[in-house]
Formats: structure tokens, C-alpha cells, sequence
């Protein structure tokens, strides 16, 4: 940094000497690598966390040996660790990660100061399903022996993230169809020699991505041939629509108004320290029959399920409470009246509707408005959770009755049906109606649905990156982790003595 002269003001000769910079030079400058971040940086933690994990999941596929010819494989402790990090950071792009290995500090310990090909990010990110289950329910396996995890109470709720499909790559049969030809036809001319010479490497990546396009038309043709309607209902056209880049997406409804394409990411939340101990992605709209798989994921991560789950109303049918009874596992929901059939009938006077007969329980009759008496001929169940008990009337008191104009349609006598909950059913209403219950449920929101505001407004996971219900699901389960790591440092890491300073 050189320095120059300022010309002083009006009468004074001296100027001002000042320090300039100079960004036209080169200099050589010793790092200190470990020292690049503080003792209990996060970085640390969360490196010394996926060092005690098995990793043989990941090193399992490597084919680069010792005393063999090829390039050594990046350490998969080292591409964890920094996509782990990168989305504590909201970072999500491989190339913006790459790119920060280059000058970020925490980046650069983690790397000791070495570049990383941000392809290999991107492949290390979503190739490995299998092995990325098992090192989120390693992580929770280390979290529950330490003791933050306990499964006595968790709070399940779900979110719609945006997927990378745009609204405008939706299409009708017809043209799938055109299109996937067009693909397959792209395909077979990959050895055309006619063809504009590439090298190599361009050639198998422009093969690789001929083909997978052929792949998602034909999987966008068969989600249409299965009547898999990705539009909202108030929007739907005699033909349905799916997307042809990403089949598995489907327009849902936002919080904001509006549809657009999404996946719905289900979390399932420990509530002793708001640990996730499920993650799943479904192409489902709605809640309803998503809480059954979820704990079983949950029992898949951590070998038991939940003594009491949490939901809210999208959750709570009459199927998932039958399925948490099989289960053995405490349903905490809104609160559901008995279930009750008094649609209005077509030819019957609102004189002698379902409501104008009264039910007498100690009898198990009712009581036609006319003073006849209908009795009980049967129970049958239509659906689950619920009994219909039949009552119909006498034939020699309807057909002499005066009013079997008003009341009775057709040649029959005069039938209704009384619905009932059954005795599982019946039980969970009258438990959602203690304090007790509800002063649970009251506390789901707060538990439920911070990790879901976390990962949106700190990771940023408003949209997946990638494209496909799978990759889409290792994506969510990256973003967990890092949520997870960032608690277990909150709660549980203390910095080992080796990194504090000197």
C-alpha cells in the first residue's frame, strides 16, 4: 500500500499524506488453517458429529483404490459435512458452495483449504438415498442416547414446498405423447456420425440427459393414464394435465392464495426439544391418511413408535384413528362430533324429514311424526369408524297411514338410518372433550410447526432444487439434518479441548 499527497487547503502549504490502495499486486500469505475459525464454530461440531457416525453406506459404490491408476474420491465425511453446513447457512446451490469453498472461511477449514467440483456436490446431494436414511436415523440414534429424543409425545404436521416444475410444463395426453416420440427419436440418433462432432464427455452427458427426459414422459404418460389429476378441482378441464418434467408434482393450494405445482413435505417433531424424528414427501394435496406411514417412518428411524401423537384437523379421520388404536399410539386432535346422516330425500315432504322423527334410546325405536313406531332391523357399516343402525316402519301402518304421500317414496314402507361411532371412535371424542386433551393440543402449534418456519425462513426451502419425489425427499432430508445438527449444538456439543485456542 503505497501513499500519496493531498494538496492542503487555501494558504497551507502542507498536504495530507495519505495510505492508497493498491489491488494491482500479488502477495503471498501463510494460513493458518485450524485457526481459520473460532473454537466452537459450528463447523466444528457439526464435523466432529458425522465423524462418529458409519459412513461405509457412502464408501460403498467408491472405485478408487490404492495402487490403482484414477483420481482419489472426495472423503464423503467432508461432502456431509458441507452440505450439512450449507444449509445451516441457507446455502443450497452446489455451485454457490463451490464457489465458497474458495474464500469463506468455515468453508476452507472444512475443506483444509481445498477446491470442490461443484458437480460432485451436486451428485454426492441426491445419489445416495439409501445411505442418507440411515445416517438421519444415525443422528437421531445419537441424539436419543444422549437423551433430547424420548418419543413420549410427538407433534406430526405437514407444508406445501414448491417444486422446481414450472405451471407451464403441465400437459395434456396428446402431447406427451408427440413429445415422448420426439425423445425417443433424439435418443436413437445419439450415434448418428452425421451428427456435429463433441467430445466425449459432452456426448455421454447429452446421452444421459436424452434419456431421462424420455424417462419423466413416460413416467408424466403413465401418472395420466391412471386418471392422476394435478390441477385443482375448480380448475380441472375434461382432460387432465401433468407435468412433463416433473410427473410427480401437483398444483396445491398456497397459504398465500393461488395454486402452484408443489410436494408435500410431512414432519414428524419430538416434542421434548423439537427434534425431527420422521420426513417424508408425498404428491398428496391434503393431510388426510398421511399420519400412518409417517410414524412408521418414524419407527423405521428410531426402532419404537411414539407413546402420544399430535395432530391437527387435516389429519384426524376416522381411519387414522382406527390405525393409531391398532397401533397403540395416543391420538391428540380437534375434537369430532358423532357422525350424523340426515341428508334431505327426494319426493318427502320437510314435514317428515330424518330430523322430524324422534329416536327413543330406551327402546331403540323412533317415533314417525304420524305417532308410528319404526324398529330397528339391522346395523351395517358403510365406512370406517361409523355403524349405521336401519329403522323402517310396519307395512300395515305405513300403507293405511294418511300422510305416506308426504312421508314414504315408492312402494316401499318408510326406512331411516342412525349413524354411530364406533366404540374406538366414540372413545377419542369423548376424550378430546376433557381439559386435559385440549390443554395438549394447544401446545402442538408451537412445537409442530417451528421446524417447518425454521427450514423455510432460515434454510430457505421454500422450493426444492431438485426434480422427483426422491430427490426432492434427499433435499428435505439434508435440510432436516442441518436443523437437527444446529439443535444438538444448541443442546448438547460443548467445544473439545483440542480446538480451544492456545
Amino acid at each position: 500500500m503505497g501513499t500519496k499527497r493531498q494538496p492542503g487547503p487555501e494558504g497551507i502549504n502542507k498536504g495530507l499524506r495519505l495510505k492508497c490502495v493498491n489491488r494491482q499486486q500479488m502477495i503471498l500469505r501463510a494460513v493458518d488453517v485450524e485457526k481459520l475459525i473460532e473454537a466452537d464454530h459450528a463447523a466444528r461440531a457439526i464435523w466432529e458429529l458425522v465423524g462418529r457416525l458409519d459412513l461405509s453406506g457412502f464408501t460403498a459404490e467408491i472405485e478408487s483404490v490404492e495402487g490403482e491408476a484414477g483420481r482419489p474420491a472426495y472423503d464423503p465425511r467432508l461432502l456431509i459435512s458441507l452440505w450439512i453446513y450449507a444449509y445451516s447457512e441457507g446455502v443450497s446451490s452446489a455451485r454457490e458452495v463451490g464457489r465458497r469453498c474458495e474464500y469463506h472461511p468455515a468453508y476452507q477449514w472444512l475443506t483444509g483449504c481445498e477446491g470442490v467440483n461443484h458437480h460432485s456436490l451436486s451428485d454426492f446431494r441426491v445419489e445416495h438415498q439409501a445411505a442418507l436414511d440411515e445416517l438421519f436415523a444415525q443422528v437421531l440414534g445419537v441424539l436419543s442416547a444422549e437423551g433430547p429424543i424420548t418419543l413420549e409425545r410427538v407433534m406430526h404436521d405437514g407444508t406445501k414446498v414448491k417444486a422446481l416444475a414450472s405451471g407451464k410444463s403441465f400437459r395434456r395426453e396428446p402431447t406427451l405423447r408427440e413429445h415422448l416420440e420426439q425423445a425417443r427419436e433424439r435418443v436413437r440418433e445419439m450415434g448418428d456420425p452425421r451428427q456435429e462432432e463433441v467430445s466425449a464427455r459432452q456426448a455421454k452427458a447429452q446421452e444421459r440427459a436424452a434419456r431421462e427426459r424420455v424417462e419423466r414422459l413416460e413416467r408424466a404418460l403413465d401418472e395420466v393414464q391412471k386418471g392422476q389429476v394435478a390441477e385443482p378441482r375448480r380448475k380441472r378441464r375434461k382432460e387432465p394435465r401433468v407435468s412433463e418434467t416433473e410427473p410427480e408434482a401437483r398444483f396445491m393450494k398456497q397459504s398465500g392464495g393461488g395454486y402452484a405445482p408443489c410436494h408435500n413435505l410431512q414432519i414428524s417433531t419430538d416434542a421434548a426439544h423439537a427434534l425431527i424424528v420422521g420426513v417424508s414427501v408425498t404428491p398428496s394435496a391434503n393431510d388426510e391418511g398421511q399420519l400412518p406411514p409417517a410414524l412408521e417412518e418414524v419407527k423405521r428411524n428410531l426402532g419404537r413408535l411414539p407413546q402420544q401423537v399430535v395432530v391437527d384437523a387435516g389429519f384426524t379421520t376416522k381411519e387414522t384413528i382406527l390405525a393409531m388404536a391398532e397401533r397403540q399410539v395416543e391420538l391428540i386432535g380437534p375434537r369430532m362430533e358423532a357422525s350424523e346422516r340426515s341428508r334431505p330425500r327426494r319426493g318427502i315432504d320437510p314435514a317428515f324429514a330424518h330430523a322430524a322423527f324422534v329416536y327413543d334410546a330406551t327402546r331403540d325405536t323412533y317415533l314417525c311424526p304420524a305417532g308410528h313406531e319404526l324398529t330397528h332391523q339391522g346395523t351395517r357399516r358403510h365406512q370406517a369408524g361409523v355403524l349405521y343402525h336401519a329403522y323402517q316402519a310396519a307395512a300395515s301402518e305405513c300403507w293405511g297411514c294418511a300422510y305416506r304421500p308426504q312421508c314414504c317414496r315408492g312402494a316401499g314402507t318408510r326406512h331411516i338410518l342412525r349413524s354411530e361411532n364406533v366404540p374406538v371412535v366414540a372413545a377419542f371424542v369423548e376424550k378430546m372433550r376433557t381439559a386435559a386433551a385440549q390443554a395438549i393440543y394447544r401446545l402442538r402449534a408451537a412445537v409442530a410447526e417451528f421446524p417447518h418456519a425454521w427450514l423455510k425462513a432460515k434454510i430457505g426451502l421454500r422450493q426444492f432444487r431438485v426434480r422427483g419425489l426422491k430427490k426432492a425427499r434427499c433435499e428435505a432430508l439434508w435440510a432436516c439434518l442441518a436443523y437437527n445438527l444446529a439443535q444438538w449444538v444448541r443442546l448438547r456439543w460443548r467445544v473439545h479441548p483440542a480446538a480451544a485456542p492456545a
